[in-house]
């Protein structure tokens, strides 16, 4: 396709562009100019006049820091929580979707599904906190059967657990949407082929579904390594306070204390820069993995 086909395709769908605008503004202010900025890692911050150059001093700050090793920890643990072992919970809940026969019932636990990944994380938060408080529901359940209430949000031992179910329970419809989708579009032809076979579901689940899914699997899965240092700044924020702050502290929560609150913006954008050369490490390494494997990746 030529640059003349190429314009005069753009021209008669000029409409579709116009839509897309607003996205394309909004990925150009919030994720291209910040890395533009990001040099700010290799110098020192000044509200007027010129940045003097520090080099790699920021970066000495943050590997000497004692605290860093232990947030870097948590974030690691957290993200592993979050985004491997709730991944194969995904995929299931896309396969249990499926065998629903019900239409009507299907669409309920769809909409009841999606629900919670409209909430903010403040809600959301507000929900959980309230429900596992000493005088929360979940307490009063226990006690009724004779058990003794536990305040959850103070548990270090806990509190890890219950960022992974939370997102879980806000995540699980949203996110299978793309696998149900996978499910939706196999040929209908291959299940009356594999039927009159004499197979049975869960051979039809096994050679034929499990199959369509790996592609988006894959794709699904090297993205979500490259957020992996991320770890849910708004849903550990909301989360967290002082008797488990140690705990659930993650890279994201130390950017916005130290930058924010403590305005040393060249040490936050340090670690930020750091967060995202890891990311795009991860994604680019699992790719480099899947195409060796399978086939097939992100691009």
């Amino acid at each position: 396709m030529n640059h003349k086909s190429k314009w005069k395709r753009i021209k008669e769908e000029r409409i579709l562009y116009l839509l897309l605008l607003p996205t394309i503004v909004f990925f150009i202010l919030f994720r291209v100019l910040p890395i533009l900025n990001m040099r700010l890692a290799f110098f020192q911050f000044r509200a007027r006049g010129e940045w003097p150059f520090v080099g790699l001093k920021y970066f000495k700050m943050i590997f000497a820091s004692p605290a860093f090793a232990q947030i870097l920890a948590n974030t690691l643990i957290i993200s592993f929580m979050k985004y491997v072992l709730l991944f194969p919970f995904f995929v299931m809940f896309a396969l249990m979707l499926n065998e629903v026969r019900s239409w009507r019932f299907r669409k309920y636990v769809q909409v009841v599904s999606y629900l919670p990944h409209f909430l903010s994380w403040v809600v959301i938060a507000g929900i959980w906190i309230n429900s596992l408080s000493l005088a929360g529901s979940v307490n009063q359940i226990v006690t009724f059967f004779g058990g003794e209430a536990v305040d959850f949000m103070t548990d270090r031992s806990k509190i890890r657990w219950i960022l992974m179910i939370c997102e879980a329970w806000r995540s699980l419809g949203w996110d299978s949407i793309i696998f149900y989708t996978a499910i939706l579009a196999i040929n209908p032809s291959l299940y009356e082929a594999a039927q009159i076979d004499g197979a049975n579901r869960m051979q039809i689940i096994r050679n034929i579904i499990l199959p369509a899914l790996i592609t988006p699997m894959i794709t699904m899965f090297i993205l979500n390594l490259g957020f992996f240092l991320n770890a849910g700044f708004d849903q550990v924020f909301n989360f967290s306070n002082q008797a488990v702050e140690s705990t659930i502290d993650i890279l994201d929560t130390y950017i916005y204390r130290i930058g924010i609150e403590g305005g040393q913006y060249s040490l936050a954008t340090a670690v930020s820069l750091i967060k995202g050369i890891v990311g795009v490490f991860l994604v680019w390494v699992t790719h480099v993995f899947s195409k060796k494997l399978t086939g097939s990746g992100v691009w």
